[in-house]
């Protein structure tokens, strides 16, 4: 099933969720850096977001050095945003605020 890129507008009105992450110039992602307190909280969070990720069969693209891990959303078959992007950041942040970032 193909996954429909977002226009500007519902763009705009889905940011309100996910206050914390950044969207880039052109609409096309959505990024955050996460920080916790050790290496192993970040890669605590990281599977559990894995877990939500394989759900939504939506793969985020991230990078963990020691404690921060950063995290692009996009979706590449679309080519932009989609409603998945705004559904994993929401996950995201659930989880991460559930080990006390």
């Amino acid at each position: 099933m193909p996954r429909q890129k977002l226009d500007s507008t519902a763009i705009s009105e889905k940011l309100g969720a996910v206050p914390a992450w950044d969207i880039d110039a052109g609409e096309t992602a959505l990024s955050q850096t996460f920080k916790f307190a050790d290496f192993s909280e970040a890669f605590g969070f990281m599977s559990r977001a894995a877990l939500v990720a394989e759900k939504l069969d939506h793969h985020p693209e991230w990078k963990n050095v020691y404690r921060t891990v950063e995290v692009r959303l996009t979706t590449h078959d679309a080519g932009g945003l989609t409603g998945l992007d705004f559904d994993l950041a929401t996950a995201m942040d659930r989880i991460a605020s559930s080990t006390g970032v």
